[in-house]
């Protein structure tokens, strides 16, 4: 049997009396393509962070490839890349060196020349031409913008990439472009992938499995192509967007 790449066991995190994760339990196999959806306030972006070390669990276990995280944070955080929902770019820097921050300043320490050549071929792996490179966030549109971040969330060559909400403010086109780019890139680099997202078309382009998570908790979890069929009551309300179901609408 495969060790899981991501594995939560029985994950519980509490914010003051405020119950967000109360047993979150989930496997992500390597090179997987999972995708967590769920209504807001659910627990999705707290288990993401779990996983990441942001926010420590009050109970339960984290492994990556079977093991705790190790001591050294920068090495652990090294296995990452992130596509963060608003883009996140820094308005100071140009795109090439928003793309190329983590190769000068991180452990790598890249030289500058040799970040940017990086930096270029990520862009281009995104649809986008050199010429954007010299050019600050401000001046793209959002799409061009959210294809940044996808560069950057590449340009280390990591084994994990999380992607929060990855088409939030995109017209219906751009937003096939970018679930088509995430799905082709994760498979190019045998990555792992981990998207939370409220869009039903970005869950049929991106995952191989889906979860369910309500209430703190995982209420279902299996193959994107089991979901009209699962019968789970939960499941079948929100990919449906039905007001009857388990799920109450806050008024």
């Amino acid at each position: 049997m495969t060790t899981p790449k991501i594995s939560l066991q029985d994950v519980h995190k509490s914010f003051g009396p405020k119950q967000v994760l109360r047993g979150v339990t989930l496997d992500v196999a390597p090179g997987e393509s999972m995708v967590i959806i769920g209504g807001s306030g659910t627990g999705k972006s707290v288990t993401i962070k779990c996983v990441l070390g942001l926010v420590h669990p009050d109970a339960g276990r984290i492994l990556i490839d079977g093991t705790p995280a190790g001591r050294d944070r920068d090495a652990f955080l090294a296995r990452f890349g992130m596509l963060f929902q608003g883009g996140a770019l820094f308005d100071s820097l140009t795109v090439w060196q928003n793309v190329g921050f983590r190769l000068v300043r991180g452990k790598q320490k890249m030289p500058r020349a040799e970040a940017r050549e990086v930096a270029i071929e990520k862009l281009r792996r995104v649809g986008l031409n050199p010429e954007v490179a010299d050019l600050f966030p401000a001046e793209l549109s959002g799409g061009m913008q959210k294809r940044v971040g996808l560069a950057r969330a590449i340009a280390a060559q990591p084994e994990i990439i999380f992607f929060d909400e990855p088409t939030t403010g995109l017209d219906p086109i751009m937003s096939g472009v970018i679930n088509e780019l995430i799905r082709e890139i994760v498979v190019e680099i045998g990555a792992t992938a981990v998207t939370i997202t409220h869009d039903m078309s970005s869950v049929r382009a991106i995952a191989d499995k889906v979860a369910m998570l309500h209430d703190g908790k995982v209420r279902w979890t299996g193959p994107v192509g089991e979901m009209e069929t699962s019968g789970d009551p939960y499941l079948t309300q929100f990919i449906t967007g039905s007001a009857e179901g388990p799920i109450e609408a806050v008024r």
